[in-house]
């Protein structure tokens, strides 16, 4: 009897460390080195806010109120991680908007006009994550200072259009931008799901996360086009 239950102990003094290093794994994952995200918004170059234009509004006489819907795609790289995590991303969008021409009396053609844009967004970023990997804290919140340099092209029939007043129916403006934003850590919703994720595709977690972006693209102040604009945006991230 006594040598059974010493027996017994001692399976069970046994198992102990393989549970305790079993339940050590769970926070463990493979290396992670940056993210990548894709995101959706509404987006508006404030043409119309030109003082040069004394009052006009082309952009909304054309295009009318709304927004154009802008998708971008971002690749960060993460060089340090501690007390949060900060890196630098490139990002790239593109949106674009139509309707019906309008003639120089005003009146609608029967072409149709375009307005395109591709921001491209070279940005430092900065997670405050460490409540989350630390305590479980699902938000994220986050800021990415950066510059942004955006071409632009307006079409009309499938082709380049120029203006009537004469220059070029394409160009690219110069600026800056301040992003802001929060972000739900979803490995919390299915943590087994979250790791198996990790080791058979490398994907160390996921995000849904909503990001305000003030973003002034008018060549630091100089005149023309204003691609100037501050908008929401929606997305998911996948941290690898």
């Amino acid at each position: 009897m006594t040598r059974a239950v010493a027996l017994g102990v001692a399976v069970v003094l046994t198992a102990l460390p393989g549970e305790a290093q079993e339940r050590s794994d769970v926070p463990n994952q493979s290396p992670r080195n940056g993210s990548v995200e894709f995101r959706l918004g509404g987006y508006k170059p404030q043409f119309d806010a030109e003082e040069a234009l004394e009052g006009a509004s082309p952009y909304a006489d054309v295009f009318g109120g709304s927004n154009m819907l802008l998708f971008e795609v971002e690749m960060q790289r993460f060089f340090y991680q501690g007390i949060g995590t900060a890196g630098v991303s490139l990002s790239v969008g593109y949106a674009e908007k139509y309707a019906a021409a309008v003639t120089e009396s005003g009146s609608p053609s029967a072409d149709r006009t375009g307005f395109h844009v591709l921001p491209i967004h070279a940005r430092a970023v900065y997670r405050f994550d460490y409540p989350a990997f630390r305590w479980g804290i699902p938000l994220v919140p986050y800021i990415k200072p950066g510059l942004v340099f955006t071409p632009w092209w307006s079409t009309k029939g499938g082709e380049i259009e120029a203006p009537p007043e004469g220059g070029s129916g394409r160009g690219a403006k110069f600026g800056w931008e301040v992003v802001g934003g929060i972000a739900f850590l979803m490995d919390v919703l299915e943590p087994r799901l979250a790791r198996d994720f990790d080791s058979d595709l490398g994907v160390n977690h996921s995000y849904l996360f909503a990001e305000y972006t003030y973003a002034k693209v008018n060549n630091f102040g100089g005149k023309g086009f204003d691609l100037s604009d501050s908008y929401w945006m929606f997305g998911l991230a996948l941290d690898y």
